[in-house]
């Protein structure tokens, strides 16, 4: 468990970086697909070309990457400028190969847009700016000079400068859209990836907290019969030992011994019909999420009302959490009550949470839910414990629904305000998991039979 916390943790607080393995096969790839290009030109199609000067700038970026590859691990990340050196010298590279081929006149200078699509998916957006200037600086420079476009031996081409402007115009526009769509794209991926880890980190706590109270129960039941022991032996003692010296610490001992069973049945007081901590009830499960929130001011009540029997649940970390941080939005924008109703039937179980505060704004309810929206006004963010940014309700909603509840958002109808977060299971779903938590209940009681 320490490790994926760890790993979510690293994960949550990575940086925006390229691993130098991905710029090096990047760059194999170009020199393989630019060799064999000239290759092809000069020797299926008979152009002529400065082979030469084409392949002495191939290879100084075949230079390059064995420079990096005995620099660097393959697994070392490079950060922000250094990465961006590198992506710039490629689009220096390939300006120099088109140059020397034709400059935008060439149809492969369409990949200048290669560079700037992989600093807008790695690196920050004020990188890719940068990076897209160079490429628009140097195929303006290409543009304007560059070697003939090869063609067959005593033929000469030359296409209209209307043309070439056309190709700038292009392949500017094309930078641009593709660039900020890449960016955007990768910039949701990235929110995404850190508000799922950081729901692991919070899974693994509650988890962590939730194994803790099974121990303690366990606990209980296990250290009952050593002390009933020790307070069978301590009684004998004292009926054994002549009174003088030692009766005080005998009596200590007894004293002692009684505190300890006195506080195992507080532990075991919260076993819920002989199986602690395993399985609940629902007025039980909204009795626990309600209880941290009773001090503030708002009146919290619980209605439950259903057929067929109330449901049991498996004690889940999710569903504790996913539902506390709801009943807590719930209580910090509330004026003055907050109902939490259980209703059930044959089907279905629905948990539904209602305030009577100003409700969710129009403009981020249709929004509410994914990483990063946050529900709180500029007033509650300007405080500092206030958090606000925008991954308790995501968090909430994503462990929900890990337990196979669906969750509906909505305000209350006219004339009524406020807030409602409707959260539903299959009853069948709440039945098996009490079923699965009955085996672990049993087997603890038998052997707590067995040692009274």
């Amino acid at each position: 468990m320490a490790r994926e916390s760890d790993s979510a943790s690293d994960r949550l607080t990575a940086h925006r970086d390229l691993r130098v393995d991905t710029l090096v096969r990047l760059r194999w790839l170009a020199v393989a697909g630019q060799s064999c290009a000239l290759l092809g030109v000069h020797l299926a199609l008979g152009f002529r070309l400065p082979l030469a000067a084409c392949f002495a700038v191939i290879a100084l970026s075949a230079a390059l990457n064995l420079a990096l590859r005995f620099r660097y691990p393959l697994t070392q990340r490079i950060r922000g400028s250094r990465a961006a050196l590198m992506l710039g010298y490629d689009v220096i590279q390939l300006a120099a190969l088109l140059y020397l081929t034709g400059g935008l006149q060439n149809p492969f200078s369409i990949l200048f847009l290669a560079p700037v699509m992989i600093s807008a998916t790695a690196l920050p957006p004020r990188t890719t700016a940068m990076l897209g200037a160079l490429v628009m600086a140097c195929a303006t420079f290409i543009g304007l000079n560059h070697f003939p476009l090869p063609w067959a031996p005593g033929e000469a081409i030359q296409l209209p400068f209307l043309y070439v402007v056309g190709v700038w115009v292009a392949l500017t526009l094309a930078l641009v859209f593709i660039g900020i769509y890449a960016w955007r794209v990768s910039e949701e991926g990235r929110a995404l990836s850190q508000a799922l880890a950081a729901t692991e980190l919070v899974l693994a706590r509650e988890q962590h907290l939730s194994a803790l109270d099974g121990l303690a129960a366990a606990a209980a039941h296990e250290l009952g019969t050593p002390l009933a022991t020790i307070a069978l032996v301590a009684k004998e003692l004292e009926r054994a030992i002549v009174p003088g010296a030692h009766d005080e610490d005998v009596a200590l001992l007894r004293e002692q011994v009684a505190r300890c069973r006195d506080i195992l049945k507080k532990l075991t007081s919260l076993d819920e019909q002989g199986a602690p901590y395993e399985s609940m009830a629902v007025g039980h499960l909204l009795e626990e999420i309600v209880e941290p929130h009773r001090n503030f001011g708002v009146d919290l009540v619980i209605t439950s009302a259903g057929v067929e029997g109330e449901p049991r649940w498996r004690r889940n970390p999710s569903v504790l959490y996913g539902l506390g941080n709801i009943v807590e939005n719930a209580v910090d924008f509330a004026r003055s009550r907050v109902d939490v109703t259980a209703r059930w039937d044959g089907e279905r179980l629905e948990i539904a949470v209602v305030d009577d505060g100003p409700g969710f704004a129009p403009e981020i309810l249709a929004r509410l839910g994914e990483p990063y929206v946050s529900t709180r006004g500029p007033e509650r963010d300007a405080s500092p414990d206030a958090g606000g940014l925008g991954l308790g309700f995501f968090i909430a909603k994503t462990l929900l629904e890990r337990s196979g509840a669906r969750v509906s958002i909505g305000n209350r109808p006219a004339p009524g305000t406020g807030a409602r977060v409707r959260v539903t299971w299959p009853r069948p779903r709440f039945d098996s998991m009490a079923d699965e938590a009955q085996g672990p209940a049993l087997l603890r009681a038998s052997l707590g039979a067995v040692g009274r």
